[in-house]
């Protein structure tokens, strides 16, 4: 008789569960640190040490059974790109750990912790009538009525309303804290044995690094990326302070990603990068880094439903969220409106 157990009979298989079981104990540990967990999940996805697909089942596991998290779920009544205000607000909750889950229309999960603007712009884009799961715990004891009351004040903010805050959601003896720099994580699993039934942990030929944003394509490292540089600008000396961006995916609505479609990712990043001179776009499609966005042109090559990627690199990342909305826009039939405005000059979009 088959059981569920029957999986793990392999050694790929049985590795990639165990790597999971390690995730799932690290998140256990960072909550009891009074970290967030949404801040944790998103420097594995950086560091490519998770896929998308665990988040749910880390949250199910970590929150709602080990912990006892509080939820709510609703769907956003309005499309959300300036996140400001609701972080600002939020961040002087300290008396409440929340967490949000974001289902994108592409199938994407993003983990938000709401306190903390660059958290939300992950998702870039909270879209209209998508759903949104917020879980909420009053850290220092179990508390449902004001767990549910910062749940729907929360909701709130989201759809745009000014809101009443309970002075209870601020407790003064607690500092709130910010979300942890983008340093690469120290799971535990780094150091604990890696020998079990038999079975060595090794790393599988296919794995996060091929999957971002929900979507099979394959994606260059982010090595590989941040030698690319739009328009030859070389890369800034010392880059200390440098980061990088997650892989984002702009999906072609257009019949074909045609002439006119290249001429206005062309005017859009212009615009930024005068905007933005010390910021560096990376553009990627099929897994190569693309030098010239010209050779993106070429009749019947990248088509409708395909999904062109990319990242920005630099010290101090800004604008990203517009950046998204107009190449979406530019790779759509809205495309013309582009190249109509401001003919020979750069289009004062950012």
């Amino acid at each position: 008789m088959e059981t569920t157990y029957y999986s793990l009979g392999s050694k790929a298989t049985f590795n990639k569960a165990l790597r999971h079981f390690y995730a799932v104990n690290d998140a256990v540990s960072e909550i009891e640190s009074t970290n967030n967990i949404a801040d944790y999940l998103n420097n594995l996805l950086d560091e490519e040490e998770l896929n998308r697909d665990q988040i749910l089942p880390l949250i199910g596991a970590v929150l709602k059974d080990k912990f006892n998290y509080s939820y709510h779920s609703f769907s956003a009544k309005n499309t959300i790109t300036d996140f400001e205000k609701i972080a600002n607000e939020t961040c002087k909750w300290s008396a409440l750990d929340l967490v949000i889950i974001y289902y994108a229309p592409d199938g994407a999960r993003f983990a938000i912790n709401p306190k903390d603007a660059d958290s939300w712009e992950r998702a870039r884009e909270i879209h209209k009538d998508q759903l949104i799961v917020v879980y909420a715990k009053f850290i220092k004891e179990k508390n449902s009525k004001l767990e549910t009351e910062s749940m729907k004040t929360l909701q709130a903010l989201v759809g745009g309303k000014d809101v009443f805050i309970n002075k209870e959601f601020i407790d003064k003896t607690i500092v709130p804290k910010k979300a942890p720099a983008k340093a690469k994580p120290q799971p535990q699993q780094k150091t604990q044995q890696q020998h079990h039934a038999g079975f060595q942990m090794q790393p599988e030929t296919e794995g996060p690094a091929a999957r971002f944003a929900a979507t099979p394509a394959t994606a260059p490292t982010l090595a590989e990326s941040a030698s690319v540089q739009i328009q030859g600008r070389a890369p800034q000396a010392g880059g200390s302070k440098k980061t990088i961006t997650p892989k984002y995916g702009v999906q072609v609505s257009n019949e074909l990603f045609h002439n006119g479609n290249v001429e206005a990712w062309k005017k859009i990043l212009e615009s930024y990068q005068v905007k933005y001179p010390d910021l560096t776009v990376h553009i990627m499609y099929e897994g190569e880094v693309i030098n010239d966005i010209n050779s993106l042109f070429k009749w019947g090559k990248v088509k409708h439903g395909d999904s062109i990627f990319f990242q920005v690199s630099g010290e101090e990342i800004i604008g990203v969220s517009k950046l998204q909305k107009y190449l979406y826009e530019g790779a759509s039939q809205r495309y013309t409106q582009f190249l109509k405005l401001g003919i020979g000059r750069v289009l004062n979009l950012f």
